[in-house]
């Protein structure tokens, strides 16, 4: 059984909430999206209420996870956000259409959804499970021909998780993250402790003008940068002297040619009279 198989087989959906004890989790910042049966969290609706879900982000019920690794469906930056609207251009792709669909093909009704769910996961597992679809046939289904449309929309819904990624990092590198005090086994405080090198890497890459690892490598947009770019353009010759220039040297190239073929005829006149003088001697 493949990575893919074992992270969307039975084994590993969510246990039925009548065989698990009550649970509350709203003490928990990071546990506020249930998951369904599917092991994906559900939309919220369009008044942006989670089913599920009470007021303060309470627990209605309970939820298990029998996955060996929870912390990917428990994760702060995957959460599900509002998904897509209908007349998105996000959804207006052209789907793959089967040629004799069966009944657990991906249909381009599917298609959709699955995009929509990555739109707003950032995640490929979590919207295969919205769908329940496994990765190997998403990615079959991705490579077909045909599915050029699909393929560029979830290049496009991806891009979209990646910014999400990208603002938690600057949330991360701005607010900093809450860690804990242990003494004696117990919690006594908690403190912020700010990620510096998570900070260099946003200025960095962000700002790289200004906060460029090596001042002596200018990047496009610096006054350094520009200035070097015209001394260089400025020196270079127009296009009018680099053609006189490759003119020249292939009239040089054929002096010579002609230069060769000259002496190699005056060789083959020499060689010719000397056979003839060998020839009448005889």
């Amino acid at each position: 059984m493949s990575r893919s198989d074992r992270s969307l087989s039975p084994s590993h959906d969510i246990l039925p909430a009548e065989t698990l004890p009550a649970v509350d989790l709203s003490a928990s910042p990071r546990l506020r999206v249930p998951f369904s049966e599917a092991g994906a969290p559900p939309f919220p609706s369009a008044a942006g209420e989670v089913p599920g879900l009470g007021s303060g982000g309470a627990m209605q019920g309970a939820c298990g996870c029998r996955s060996v690794r929870p912390g990917r469906r428990t994760s702060s930056a995957a959460f599900f956000e509002e998904p897509p609207e209908e007349d998105d251009p996000l959804l207006g792709f052209a789907p793959y259409i089967h040629a004799a669909p069966r009944r657990n093909s991906i249909t381009p009704e599917r298609q959709r959804m699955f995009i929509a769910a990555l739109a707003a996961s950032g995640i490929v597992t979590q919207a295969a499970r919205a769908i329940g679809a496994s990765l190997e046939a998403l990615y079959k289904l991705r490579h077909r021909k045909g599915a050029e449309g699909f393929s560029a929309a979830w290049d496009m819904a991806v891009d979209r998780g990646m910014m999400r990624l990208e603002d938690c990092a600057l949330e991360r590198a701005i607010q900093g993250e809450e860690r804990p005090v242990v003494s004696l086994g117990q919690v006594v405080t908690t403190y912020v402790r700010h990620d510096t090198a998570l900070m260099l890497f946003l200025l960095r890459s962000r700002r790289a003008a200004r906060y460029s690892p090596d001042p002596r490598d200018p990047q496009p947009g610096s006054a350094l940068y520009e200035r070097v770019l015209a001394d260089y353009q400025s020196r270079q010759p127009s296009s009018e002297v680099i053609l006189d220039r490759i003119d020249a040297k292939i009239e040089k190239m054929r002096e010579r040619d002609l230069a060769y073929q000259a002496e190699l005829a005056a060789e083959r006149e020499a060689w010719a009279d000397e056979e003839l003088e060998s020839y009448g001697g005889a």
